[in-house]
């Protein structure tokens, strides 16, 4: 009841202070682009599948992409997003994958379909704490991160504001922040819940964003999971069900975790309210 009463006071002081991004609606030409990428057929069966969970139209909707955007994706891991954004902005954007340099495997997979990941703009070194750099300042419409900030996190405080810095530089004024990310009770311990159960509060995300300068946009419950109870081990939850056989029912009838999808924008020149 916590949680979601923190939710409703966010959306509320969102819709107040930015009416217009509340209220907008995606256009035509956005929404059938994604649902063409959506349905496109060099995405897998098990990919598609968690669709349900992750609502891809939904959350890129929320964030506001549009088609001609510059876009940086943040650790794509397998590439689960990357068969979506890069046919949706094929055309008339930019993508640019911030990945390690070890990252073989998702490298290959770009060079083998080029018909789909051919106009990927480029891949930036991406390691945190070592690579952290995103590119030129004031250079892109859009950074986004899917379910990694644990990640950061675990290996320190430090790096994952680094992290976040980094994309405050390397956004355009106005430029948008949005991720994902498996959300743990509210105002828990940030470093316990991120090592121990790879989730972390919503307030501790909102609060470090502010922090760096950004301004919170929206807050939506699109992937949201009310039967998650927020204190499991998300690699217990499915798809990847790593405990014990016999508790696997029970993790399929919660379903993937429950998540947070947050909005920030970098405030316009003469705004900003960036720590120094």
């Amino acid at each position: 009841m916590l949680h979601r009463t923190c939710t409703a006071l966010a959306l509320l002081a969102v819709t107040l202070l930015f009416p217009a991004a509340a209220s907008a609606a995606s256009t035509d030409d956005t929404t059938a682009l994604l649902q063409q990428a959506v349905n496109g057929s060099w995405r897998s069966a098990p990919n598609k599948a968690r669709d349900a969970y992750r609502h891809p139209i939904e959350t890129l909707q929320f964030f506001g992409i549009r088609p001609d955007m510059t876009v940086i994706e943040l650790s794509p891991g397998g590439g689960w997003y990357t068969e979506i954004l890069a046919p949706f902005l094929y055309e008339r954007g930019h993508l640019i994958e911030a990945t390690s340099p070890k990252a073989e495997k998702f490298a290959a997979k770009l060079k083998g379909n080029p018909a789909v990941f051919g106009h990927i703009a480029g891949m930036v070194p991406f390691a945190p704490p070592e690579h952290v750099s995103l590119g030129p300042a004031n250079s892109a419409d859009m950074v986004l991160t899917f379910r990694n900030t644990h990640d950061w996190l675990i290996d320190n405080p430090d790096t994952l504001e680094a992290v976040f810095k980094s994309a405050f530089e390397v956004l355009k004024p106005g430029g948008v922040l949005g991720l994902t990310e498996h959300r743990a009770k509210p105002f828990a311990d940030p470093r316990v819940t991120a090592g121990a159960l790879h989730r972390i509060p919503e307030d501790y995300l909102i609060a470090l964003a502010l922090k760096t300068g950004f301004q919170l946009a929206g807050v939506s419950e699109i992937n949201a999971n009310p039967n998650d109870p927020e204190d499991i081990n998300i690699h217990r939850l499915p798809p990847d069900l790593a405990g014990p056989e016999d508790e696997h029912e029970k993790m399929k009838a919660i379903g993937e975790s429950d998540r947070m999808t947050l909005r920030f924008v970098k405030p316009l020149a003469g705004n900003s309210r960036a720590s120094r």
